[in-house]
């Protein structure tokens, strides 16, 4: 039987996140489309980190690692590459282009950023488009950033006009009863037939092997990528533990070397500290409470489960975590502090008072995993039954003829 062809592309600049959500999405539309359509799933993920090797994909599904990107005070330049960014970007379109072209997707998700860097991804697209049958979505995590700046990145890709005119669907994996971001002003009104609210990516993420053994009870603090979290990871480090409690500190894979042995050497007794882990889920299960940055994933994990969390935003580059950590404290599914009030004493009175609680977070829309393939399933029907779609369309045709 002939395999659905699916291509899940991140540009992924600084951290994991859009490459891990990415990954999320491929698991699950792996385990269930072939349910929701009779047709087994192959598939892309196209990343710009080096790291994205790292991680377990599903079986039939393979890497595309494009030249990596970093920003800097300027924008965007290469990572790696000693060339102009207008020739980093030429070669990061070409193997766009070269993977749409070859691989002829009958499905392809954006994340994020429509057209990817400086638009290198729009002639990929529109070529793939054009050569048909494929069915394309942008997919936005709930919270984009403050209503002026989100708004000035849509202008800056082309607006909705280009949106409308390269995408079927914008999945938007969040709960607008927490936070809406066409309501905030962070998606322009006129895309709006295009939406679907999935849910949070949260409930069905793999939980892991539970390879690595912890003390417990255990308190546990995660930065996510670690690329900016040293500054959290410290404070977590260097907090007094109650008796008995361990501390498993997961700086995350981008965290520098200084840096993670900086919290090594500092770290107080009890406190384990590890660079990665592969079974994350697992892990936050576990654990009596959990401190943490502001991060999409994270927080979906962490909303997974029913351990109290403290959340502390990045409060640089955007508003994202500030807004989600606002958004989810005000629906009380978690705390949120600012990491300018917070000290290690406070985190350790906070820990002590959060021993033994938990939090229930089932009124959330936690189900974006399940909702995801159903909303793949759908947006597909019409390319694998065309005469299905094709007699339904007349039908509806008809009876709209005979009403008038």
């Amino acid at each position: 039987m002939e395999h659905l062809r699916i291509v899940l592309y991140s540009h992924d600049s600084v951290g994991l996140g859009h490459v891990r959500r990415n990954l999320a999405l491929a698991h699950a539309l792996s385990n269930q489309l072939p349910v929701l359509t009779g047709r087994p799933v192959t598939g892309i993920l196209v990343s710009g980190t080096a790291l994205a090797p790292g991680f377990d994909v599903p079986a039939c599904w393979d890497w595309v690692i494009l030249p990596g990107v970093e920003k800097s005070t300027a924008g965007y330049q290469p990572r790696n590459l000693s060339v102009p960014m207008q020739d980093l970007i030429s070669l990061r379109a070409g193997l766009l282009e070269s993977v749409l072209g070859s691989f002829r997707p009958d499905l392809v998700v954006v994340d994020r950023h429509a057209t990817g860097i400086h638009r290198e991804l729009e002639a990929a697209l529109r070529r793939a488009r054009a050569a048909g049958p494929v069915r394309t979505v942008l997919g936005l995590r709930e919270v984009l950033d403050e209503p002026k700046a989100a708004i000035a990145e849509w202008e800056k890709v082309g607006g909705a006009p280009l949106v409308k005119d390269l995408f079927d669907a914008i999945w938007v994996y969040g709960d607008p009863a927490v936070h809406d971001p066409v309501a905030c002003g962070e998606i322009p009104l006129t895309v709006g037939k295009l939406i679907h609210y999935t849910g949070y990516l949260a409930a069905g993420r793999p939980p892991g092997s539970g390879k690595l053994r912890v003390q417990r009870p255990y308190f546990m603090t995660t930065v996510g990528g670690g690329a900016d979290g040293h500054a959290l990871a410290a404070m977590a480090a260097a907090t007094d533990l109650p008796p008995g409690v361990g501390h498993l500190i997961v700086a995350g894979p981008q965290m520098p070397a200084e840096q993670l042995n900086d919290l090594r050497l500092h770290a107080t007794a009890g406190t384990r500290i590890v660079d990665t882990l592969d079974d994350m889920v697992l892990h936050l299960r576990g654990a009596q409470a959990i401190v943490s940055m502001g991060g999409y994933n994270t927080v979906c994990e962490i909303m997974s489960t029913d351990v109290p969390a403290l959340i502390v935003p990045r409060i640089h580059a955007r508003f994202e975590q500030r807004i989600r950590a606002a958004s989810l404290a005000s629906a009380g599914y978690l705390e949120y502090r600012e990491i300018t009030t917070l000290t290690p004493r406070f985190l350790s009175g906070w820990l002590v008072r959060r021993l033994g609680s938990r939090v229930d977070r089932r009124q959330a829309r936690l189900d974006g995993l399940v909702r995801v393939p159903q909303l793949a399933a759908e947006l597909l029907q019409p390319l694998l039954h065309p005469d299905a779609s094709s007699a339904a369309s007349s039908s509806r045709e008809g009876a709209a003829h005979v009403a008038i």
